[in-house]
This record gives structure tokens, sequence and C-alpha cells, in this order.
């Protein structure tokens, strides 16, 4: 049984679980399946509290797909959620990040 097929498994026991359904976005990750990854960052985002690291992750692979401006957006909505939750670290990551793409574009 792969790995994706290990976590899909827990999950059905409860498919809320934010660690399992982080790892399956980055199950989806490893096997290039991009949009898979993308929708559950997409949903890790909204869960409340939402999963800060979901955010980060979401907006490095968007980067890497050339999604720039959907980057950013993942990223300032990122910082926010890290600083209201009291996440300076991530803050701090996405921040640096988000300065590495321009905040405002080319």
């Amino acid at each position: 049984m792969s790995r994706r097929a290990q976590i899909e498994s827990l999950l059905l026991d409860d498919p809320r679980d934010t660690f399992l359904r982080y790892a399956l976005a980055m199950e989806h990750l490893a096997e290039k399946n991009w949009e898979p990854a993308l929708q559950i960052f997409a949903e890790l985002q909204t869960d409340r509290p939402p999963y800060v690291p979901a955010f980060f992750m979401a907006a490095q692979q968007l980067t890497k797909l050339g999604r720039i401006d959907e980057a950013r957006t993942a990223l300032r909505t990122g910082i926010d959620q890290a600083r209201s939750q009291g996440d300076g670290h991530a803050a701090g990551e996405m921040s640096q990040f988000l300065a590495s793409l321009g905040q405002f574009g080319e």
C-alpha cells in the first residue's frame, strides 16, 4: 500500500484530521499531483482556525507553477493568520518569501 493510500485510509476514520490532511497534500506534491495538493491546502486554510503551514506550502507550490499573484495572496492571508494565532516565526518566514516575490508584482 502506498503512503498516500495509507493516509487516505486513516482519513476514513477521521476526515477532519488536520495533520493527516496536510500529510496527504504533501504526498500529492511528492507525486507531482499539483491541483489535488493545492485543493487540500485551500481547505486547510478555511479551517477554524486556519492551518498556517498550508498558506506557506500553497504559496511555494503556486510559485513553482508560475502563479505568482495567487502565491502573494496566499502569503498575505497566511501572514495575517499567523500573526492572529501568535505564530511570529511563520509570519516572518512568509514575509521573507513575499518580499522575495515582490509584494506588488513586477
